[in-house]
């Protein structure tokens, strides 16, 4: 860390000097408070490590006022001790250079690589002490008074900034609060922020700060500085605000980790485990079940460089992974069904630690240089033993006898086995046993010879790489096939190489029949779903002709329907139409099916549910890119919402819906090799392609005309099919030619230019995007109740909308501490607007408590009950906002007839219940009786109706009112009366 020199006292002549370069280590020890308390002050406000680390070694150039802490401690005898490894590990080697800037950078590096070293070997070691945990808990649950349910994960020490004035003290870290605590001079300072109320979360830095965490909420920001791990503390941040907003805001299709169903059970260990599956998941685009278990550097054997290449290994339940440390350099995914061995082999100088993985393709993977090896095989061969035990199963439940499966290889067809289900066999004949592009390919139309020749040379091509390379889904996977994917997937070979890229071959090959089965269990029925595909059936690329027979509508809608019975919570969305059309073409109706579960389930998440929730953050995402990449472009246009809306279907349709056929299946061939990472960068490079005319645009209309031509313009001269016109594109009246931008070309551009994006840098930009969005939506459903609500009552609309936060916030408390349960029962995003949230009778009684007029003492919570019961007409113990609000505009605004009819409805069922026979109660009337039919007994025998009693109650109310009101008129003298006219003899 680069800082500026402070008063201290030298306790050592500058060291060594190393030849013509004078370069100084010098140990500083701080100032004592008593020696100068402003300077003490100012240490324990601006450095939360000055108590525990007085003594530090400084790093000094000749000529620089600049100093490098390289190392601290909290004794003299500690910083000793990084003073005699300095004398002998780097002193000694230093002089070897000549230029002082090489020391310099010579010292760091080794400097960096030492603490990253100590890190991975004592991380253990750095999980909180136990004593001082607790000790953290006792002050956290004093200081804040919360209920035992609100469990503390972690607590850093921090700087809570006040405009430019920092306070030291405790961050504390809940599963359902950010809280801070300072007593600095004398002063308190107590800071609470609901993990639901943060809007932004981001790392910033500015002139006073160089690292910052910066909490942004509707009304407030706050900044977070000098933690002593700022890189743990705003991962910690990040992982607790994104559970809990998904949590209890987007349950409608987000499903926790399993260690993370119980609020009250989440530790920071699992934060930190969810945050490493998600990236790893994300990274190699593995199902959502994946549990990554080890992770360990090792080398790699790659028979196409004939050497080793370092890298990391990545087991999980159903995989074994390898990513080297080069970027891009190398990938492998060996699903563990694919594995036919696991063995140690002999330990050399040469080989250390080596294992084989052989798989049935017949190849075989070396891995050496892996620590804890035994340990390792241990638990890959266990959980091998499980992946095979767990094949025998069909997903459905009904047992299948598996044989030995071929190899997924190009060019094979991968068996499933010679016994089969009686049912499936009588079925097969209703499923398309080859894609739809061979049966309806359109050929002997002028000009496709030359297309024809170049997909022989496509296919040439990736028939080497196979031979050097792999053909399975265990294939090496190195920047060289990122190129012959760029150029375009040959016809013949693009249905199996999507199916190897997105691994959805393992989860057809695992699942025999599991489609023939979906298919039978879905056809038939009527559900909201299949009406909502039998009217897209026709709108799903109409201009193929695979698309104007039975045959293509009808594997279109066995593939949507077998999916939407299979994950009802997205069922069917709009634009799932125009993808499986596409994937239709390319694979078997069974390949599509498991093509189409890959992409809705892992390789676009969130994307496809009525909220779209997972678009519109990649929308957001989206538009920070532009920012970044294309600054003059963001520059001139201010508001890029309107080129972040145009993206939208983009994103959902992967370019399918806007441009050609032909040129956009590339686009699909990048997707499914690199993921939504190739959809941003081809993004931007239209984008840049068109800044010049999107920059000189007048409005979002000429903008969105500018992008449409373009798009409509990308052709692929290249491929061996006829043109097909694009009926959901849009197209210009503009006269004027435009120019053919080629597809190879353009998708060429967005790697040289934008593909430097990795996928953890992404995810992270989701991470921060996604609060948005979610917060986003909160506001459009606040807005959307107001505005049915208000017609309906008297508030102003800025007192209607305190109440909604009351409300919303009562809602939310109840969810905090209820357990797992009381989030879906009480909010449904998918629900109308004003019925998303709801409250349960206790949370309305503390709202009663507060806000009615009406509170009678030691009655107060009776009535409450009363009133909820009264307004609780579906009796699911649950109430709306509406209700409340329209309840208590009757309280506070109604007239004097509306609050008696109220009060009354108090006093009889459903608000008067059985077990109300405190008779002494002054609610109660005691002629009232809940066990008779709602009528009042009489002496004489006669019996009058609730009812009728109550229209009499406000006719005699209203009439007395009539008569209060009624003034007499002073007389009138006869002089004032007629005329002096009239008075004359």
């Amino acid at each position: 860390m680069v800082i500026d020199a402070v008063p201290c006292e030298l306790l050592t002549a500058p060291g060594p000097e190393s030849g013509s370069n004078a370069l100084s280590f010098v140990i500083q020890v701080r100032r004592q408070l008593g020696l100068c308390r402003l300077v003490g002050a100012l240490d324990a406000v601006l450095d939360s490590n000055a108590r525990v680390a007085p003594f530090r070694i400084l790093l000094q150039v000749p000529g620089s006022q600049v100093y490098s802490a390289i190392a601290c401690g909290a004794t003299a005898e500690e910083i000793n001790q990084h003073w005699e490894w300095l004398e002998q590990n780097l002193l000694h080697t230093l002089s070897v250079f000549d230029n002082k800037e090489d020391i310099v950078s010579f010292v760091k590096g080794k400097v960096k690589a030492l603490i990253a070293e100590e890190t991975s070997s004592k991380l253990a070691e750095q999980e909180e002490d136990p004593e001082k945990f607790r000790e953290a808990l006792v002050k956290f649950e004093s200081r804040f008074n919360f209920p035992e349910a609100e469990k503390l994960i972690t607590y850093y020490s921090c700087c809570c900034w006040k405009g430019k004035v920092p306070r030291q003290g405790w961050l504390y870290l809940s599963i359902n609060h950010l809280c801070f605590y300072s007593f600095f001079l004398g002063k308190e300072l107590k800071l609470i922020i609901p993990w639901v109320e943060v809007q932004k979360l981001e790392r910033t830095s500015n002139v006073f700060m160089t690292d910052t965490v910066r909490v942004t909420t509707a009304n407030k920001e706050r900044d977070f500085s000098t933690f002593l791990n700022i890189a743990e503390a705003f991962r910690i941040m990040e992982q607790l605000a994104d559970v809990t907003l998904r949590r209890l805001l987007d349950n409608e299709i987000f499903e926790l980790d399993p260690g993370l169903q119980d609020p009250t059970q989440i530790t920071k260990r699992d934060l930190e485990a969810r945050a490493q599956n998600e990236l790893f998941r994300a990274f190699f685009r593995l199902p959502r079940k994946e549990k990554l278990h080890e992770v360990m550097d090792c080398s790699l054997w790659t028979p196409f460089s004939r050497c080793h290449t370092a890298g990391t290994m990545y087991t999980s339940d159903s995989y074994i992974c390898f990513a080297s440390k080069e970027n891009g350099c190398c990938t492998v995914i060996i699903p563990l069904r694919e594995v036919i061995s696991i063995e140690k082999m002999e330990d050399t100088s040469l080989l250390p630690n080596p294992i084989i993985v052989s798989i049935r393709s017949k190849t075989a993977f070396q891995f050496i240089e892996l620590k804890d090896r035994d340990t390792l095989v241990e638990n890959l061969l266990q959980r091998f033993k499980e992946v095979n035990s767990s094949n025998t199963f069909l997903a459905f439940g009904s047992v299948c006898t598996l044989g030995d499966d071929e190899p997924a290889c190009l060019g094979t067809e991968a068996s499933h086995g010679k016994e089969r289900s009686e049912c499936e066999k009588e079925n097969n004949y209703l499923l398309n046993a080859e894609a739809l592009r061979s049966d309806f390919h359109q050929s002997g139309m002028p000009g496709l010879d030359f297309g024809k020749s170049r997909e022989q040379i496509k296919e040439s091509l990736w028939d080497d790489h196979f031979v050097e390379y792999g053909r399975t889904v265990c294939m090496f996977r190195t920047e060289k096939i990122r190129k012959l994917v760029a150029m375009g997937i040959p016809e013949s070979l693009r249905g199996k190489l999507w199916l190897l890229f997105s691994d959805a071959q393992t989860d057809l090959a695992s699942h025999p029949g599991y489609y023939v089965h979906l298919v039978e269990a879905s056809m038939g029925r009527c559900c909201m779903a299949r009406e909502e595909i039998e009217r897209d059936l026709h709108r799903s690329l109409p201009e193929h002709p695979a698309f104007q027979s039975e045959t293509g509508i009808a594997a279109l809608r066995r593939v949507l329907t077998a999916y939407a019975h299979r994950n009802p919570k997205i069922g069917y969305c709009q634009s799932m139409n125009i993808l499986t059309s596409v994937l239709l073409l390319y694979a078997k109706e069974e390949e599509a099916f498991w093509l189409l579960v890959a992409v809705c389930e892992r390789m676009l998440p969130d994307y496809f549910n009525h909220r779209v929730i997972g678009a519109q953050v990649d929308q957001s995402v989206f538009e920070e890119l532009i920012k970044e990449q294309l600054p003059e472009l963001a520059e001139h246009m201010k508001d890029l919402t309107a080129l972040a809306s145009i993206s939208l279907s983009w994103f959902l349709t992967l370019f399918l819906s806007i441009m050609p056929l032909e040129s956009a299946v590339n686009v699909v061939d990048c997707f499914f090799y690199d993921g939504i990472k190739a959809i941003f960068q081809l993004g931007l490079a239209i984008l840049e392609a068109n800044a010049v005319d999107l920059c000189n645009s007048k409005d979002d209309g000429q903008a969105l005309m500018i992008l449409s031509r373009f798009l409509e313009h990308v052709k692929n001269e290249e491929s061996p099919l006829p043109p097909i016109g694009n009926h959901h594109a849009f197209f210009s009246d503009d006269q004027e030619p435009s120019p053919v931008t080629e597809i190879a070309n353009l998708i060429h551009d967005s790697y040289e230019k934008f593909g430097d994006h990795s996928v953890e840098q992404i995810e992270h930009m989701r991470y921060k995007h996604r609060i948005r969005v979610l917060q986003s939506h909160e506001d459009t459903t606040k807005q959307n109740v107001l505005r049915v609500v208000i017609p309906d009552v008297s508030f102003l609309p800025e007192d209607l909308e305190e109440l909604y936060d009351l409300f919303k916030r009562e809602h939310l408390l109840r969810c905090y501490w209820a357990g797992g349960s009381a989030v879906p029962e009480r909010h449904d995003p998918s629900r109308p607007y004003a019925e998303q949230y709801r409250i349960d009778a206790q949370q309305f009684a503390s709202l009663f408590r507060l806000l009615s007029p009406w509170t009678c003492g030691e009655h107060t919570e009776l009535l409450a009950h009363r009133t909820f019961r009264l307004l609780d007409d579906n009796m699911d113990q649950l109430i709306e906002f509406k209700a409340l609000a329209s309840c208590l505009d009757v309280m506070y605004n109604g007239e004097m007839n509306e609050k008696i009819k109220l009060l009354y409805k108090l006093h009889i069922p459903p608000a008067l219940t059985e077990n109300e026979r405190d008779s002494q109660s002054p609610l109660k009337n005691p002629l009232l009786s809940t066990s008779r039919p709602l009528v009042i007994g009489k002496s004489n025998g006669d019996a009058v109706d609730y009812q009728k009693q109550l229209k009499q109650m406000l006719k005699d109310l209203a009439k007395e009112k009539d008569t209060k009101t009624e003034k007499e008129l002073p007389k009138m003298s006869q002089s004032r009366a007629l005329p002096d006219s009239c008075c004359d003899p």
